[in-house]
């Protein structure tokens, strides 16, 4: 006599809904077997923490950040870079954040360009402000042109293009994502 799913279950140490208490998770459902993978990632770090990239600028910072499982990258915020360490005091007292991503200016010979000495300058006071973030610093060539590309392609109308803000949140997230893939 066959033994029931039921009995089965208690032997494969299946809970009810397919989640296996053992290691192996070899007895699990398709998409429960994805989120207790994650989860099991998530208890091994302790928290669940954001990255966020900062396409830092004269007038303007755009902003992206992670999920909490750090797989995807989106678009935050464009904020006036005066307005800058005050939006990111309130971000981070809400959400926890892992690491800090920041785009490095760089020409297509690997020069300095204009604004990398404002960057080290930002990077520098960020760390003095929040000395344990680790901050990482990741190349940003062409991230506005592909941000105004993936923004037409995306079908934006010429008027959402114009506005400087959007293409900075775009290129933030261009440089998270690029970031990310890196690590990999």
């Amino acid at each position: 006599m066959q033994p029931s799913i039921k009995d089965r279950n208690k032997v494969n140490g299946l809970q009810p809904g397919g989640i296996s208490l053992k290691s192996d998770n070899r007895h699990c459902k398709p998409e429960l077997l994805i989120f207790y993978i994650c989860r099991k990632q998530l208890i091994k770090r302790k928290i669940m923490a954001r990255l966020l990239a900062i396409d830092y600028g004269s007038k303007r910072t755009g902003l992206a950040v992670t999920d909490p499982l750090q797989i995807i990258a989106t678009a935050l915020e464009a904020v006036p870079t005066h307005q800058l360490f005050s939006y990111l005091k309130d971000y981070l007292e809400k959400e926890t954040v892992e690491a800090v991503v920041v785009g490095m200016p760089r020409r297509l010979d690997n020069t300095e360009t204009n604004n990398t000495a404002g960057v080290l300058a930002f990077i520098a006071k960020f760390k003095k402000v929040y000395p344990g973030m680790p901050v990482h610093t990741h190349d940003e060539r062409f991230t506005s042109s592909m941000a105004l590309h993936s923004m037409i392609m995306s079908g934006t109308k010429k008027k959402d293009r114009r506005e400087k803000g959007n293409i900075d949140k775009v290129s933030a997230t261009i440089i998270l994502q690029s970031f990310m893939e890196s690590r990999h």
